[in-house]
């Protein structure tokens, strides 16, 4: 009879608050998410169900659609895409758990009171972002040895999420001897103008930061930079997948798995306030070849030899 009982309790509700697209979370985000709820018990269809609202890179429409995920109501929403989709959340509601995966650090920016003792409705992962751009742009260095000066696509729209990232940047390339030109972005036609200056600036080559936004363009920034020969550096592995350069960052479906997990373990009544801010610290290096070569650039052996992934 218990048994029974249990059958017909609804299922529990996951609101998915994304900065991104059907198509990219399907495709990268949602499978690291859906084995970390897999991991605590839960198959969406079976035991739990999912609420999707995507703001496909567009930053103010995701209040109102953390809005409409607390009328709902439902049980916990998974924050997914960097700040604006926590702070949406945050602002909709100081109930409803929320989880959150941010490459800033959240008690800087007032999310959490403490990375152990987050307190409040809110916990989550934060991934090294802003601490392996200076890398990235070692990368570059070693890539293309003759650029003096290198490019930063940025969103303005978005400065508390890449204020950080902008400062190891400069310490980076005071330390390297780079000169730096950061171009804006925030909309999908803006995105050909900073090629434009890239161009006509004869800068050598371009780091694309961690923005949401430029994820949700991925295949826009992948093309302009094929057809105007710019070699780039970009966060996330799927950029080189779809013909880009070199990425290195942290790795993304590792990254949404424990986000799955903290889901997991609120939906079977664990507290966010109790549960420690995790932190995603596997860091992946992938290179296309097939693009190095069109670019004619010589990738380094040793680079080669400590790339997790190669494109050929």
């Amino acid at each position: 009879m218990a048994a029974r009982a249990r059958a017909q309790q609804p299922k529990p509700v996951i609101g998915w608050l994304s900065i991104g697209s059907p198509e990219f979370d399907d495709a990268v985000r949602l499978t690291g998410f859906r084995q970390g709820l897999g991991d605590t018990g839960y198959v969406e269809g079976r035991n739990v169900a999912i609420e999707y609202r995507w703001a496909e890179g567009q930053y103010d429409r995701l209040p109102a659609l953390a809005a409409d995920l607390v009328g709902r109501p439902v049980a916990v929403i998974a924050a997914i895409g960097g700040l604006p989709p926590v702070l949406a959340a945050k602002v909709a509601t100081a109930i409803i758990p929320v989880v959150f995966i941010l490459g800033v650090d959240p008690v800087q920016l007032g999310v959490v009171a403490s990375l152990n003792r987050p307190g409040g409705n809110i916990t989550g992962v934060t991934a090294l972002t802003a601490e392996v751009v200076a890398k990235r742009l070692d990368l570059v260095r070693q890539l293309v040895p003759s650029a003096a000066a290198v490019a930063v696509l940025v969103n303005p729209t978005n400065p508390a999420a890449t204020d950080a990232e902008t400062r190891s940047l400069r310490d980076a390339a005071h330390f390297l001897g780079l000169q730096l030109h950061f171009l804006g972005a925030s909309n999908p036609s803006e995105i050909d103008a900073p090629f434009m200056t890239l161009i006509e600036r004869r800068i050598g080559a371009l780091v694309v930061s961690a923005d949401p936004f430029f994820t949700t363009r991925k295949d826009q920034i992948v093309a302009l930079a094929g057809q105007h020969a710019v070699p780039a550096i970009y966060v996330w592995r799927e950029f080189p997948t779809a013909g880009g350069l070199i990425s290195y960052g942290t790795d993304l479906a590792d990254t949404q798995r424990q986000a799955g997990v903290l889901v997991g373990k609120i939906l079977n009544g664990a507290k966010p306030a109790d549960l420690p801010v995790q932190q995603a610290v596997k860091v992946e290096l992938v290179i296309n070849l097939k693009t190095a070569k069109a670019l004619g650039l010589t990738i380094p052996l040793p680079l080669l030899g400590r790339a997790d992934e190669v494109i050929e």
